[in-house]
């Protein structure tokens, strides 16, 4: 899956795996928490993977195979970022509930029309 992503030999089946289970995580935390919460502890854990996979990029050298990893990593980040909770196109509805219907503008209720003559715009008295 990531190697058709990258382009490049795949990451390892542990950064995988380790990116797996924190999207499994995410889902469930969303539909207890919701998406803002689900996206901030994700986006701490995915942090700290890179931070580790960094570390032993540096200790063990690109040879390794780190470097498919960090970038592994980095794309998945990239990707909870880019997560909105808007799921069609459009502002969200302004109604203090949700479900709840919004009044169209045409059956709102108006105030009776008054006739209030001719205003003189600011000139005292009459002509």
């Amino acid at each position: 899956m990531w190697s058709a992503l990258l382009g490049t030999t795949p990451a390892t089946d542990e950064v995988i795996d380790a990116i797996a289970d924190v999207e499994m995580q995410r889902q469930a935390m969303e539909k207890d928490a919701g998406l803002a919460a689900s996206r901030s502890s994700t986006l701490r854990r995915l942090h700290e993977l890179l931070d580790r996979e960094k570390e032993a990029l540096q200790l063990r050298g690109p040879d390794a195979g780190r470097p498919e990893n960090v970038e592994a990593v980095a794309i998945e980040i990239e990707r909870v970022k880019g997560m909105t909770g808007i799921t069609s196109p459009g502002p969200a509805p302004r109604g203090a509930y949700p479900g709840q219907p919004r009044a169209a503008w045409r059956s709102a209720h108006r105030s009776p029309a008054r006739n209030k003559g001719r205003r003189t715009m600011g000139r005292a008295g009459g002509r």
